[in-house]
């Protein structure tokens, strides 16, 4: 159960849900997860008592996150805000100088022969090395991608649930929640972000600046995706009453 109590749903809120670890469980490899059948239609429902105001914040691919919210399409702040789309279905992405750069990209593929059972998820503007299946490989992973990006501080290595992703400096999920929240669906809302790890930190960051609140998997559902989509439950039927 909750280890706190989690905040009384209100209808002027405008909700922010980042997916793997708060919506569905941590699988261990990104393509193998499970999304309960029942999320997406409850998600639609929330999204349409809010008046549109719900967006999905993700690391993942944009095409990813419709595959597995299929048939609905979200708002979406995808690779950690390098690609939005809003509720009117334009969409926006960052400039490519924020892409990882190919050489970093070719060295990296280049050096995974060293650390067996670690695997790469590519993305658009971001790269990721997973670790879960070779944990023992944690420090070397993190020193290689240390020295890979070496002096350009435009990019930075970001820890994850058992992985390290390079993303540029530029691009995090509280940049998001500011775009979305100058919308006409969000705006004069009450931004709260739900997440679960050192990713999401940038958007709570982001919430609680705009007058908004954390929602932090970690302490008020006690890491369970499962508790979080009981409370979005209650939280559509509050919203009906």
């Amino acid at each position: 159960m909750p280890t706190v109590k989690p905040p009384v749903p209100r209808p002027d809120w405008a909700l922010f849900l980042d997916i793997d670890g708060t919506l569905i469980d941590i699988a261990p490899r990104p393509d193998e997860v499970m999304v309960p059948k029942e999320l997406p239609p409850l998600l639609w429902t929330i999204r349409d008592r809010l008046g549109g105001a719900l967006a999905l914040v993700s690391g993942r691919r944009l095409d990813d996150i419709d595959q597995m919210m299929a048939p609905y399409r979200f708002p979406c702040a995808a690779e950690h805000g390098g690609i939005l789309r809003f509720a009117d279905e334009s969409a926006s992405a960052q400039s490519e100088s924020q892409v990882v750069p190919e050489r970093l990209r070719q060295d990296l593929h280049a050096a995974m022969t060293r650390w067996p059972g670690a695997t790469i998820e590519e993305k658009t503007f971001n790269i990721v090395v997973h670790f879960r299946q070779a944990p023992s490989y944690r420090e070397d992973i993190h020193a290689f991608l240390r020295a890979l990006v070496g002096a350009d501080d435009s990019f930075e290595i970001l820890p994850a649930r058992m992985a390290f992703e390079i993303r540029h400096r530029a691009l995090n999920k509280g940049s998001a929640v500011r775009a979305f929240m100058t919308r006409p669906s969000f705006v004069h809302r009450t931004p709260v972000f739900v997440g679960d790890d050192t990713t999401d930190e940038d958007g709570f960051h982001a919430a609680e600046a705009l007058g908004g609140l954390r929602v932090d998997v970690r302490t008020i559902f006690a890491d369970e995706p499962a508790h979080v989509r009981a409370w979005l439950g209650t939280f559509a039927l509050q919203l009906q009453a």
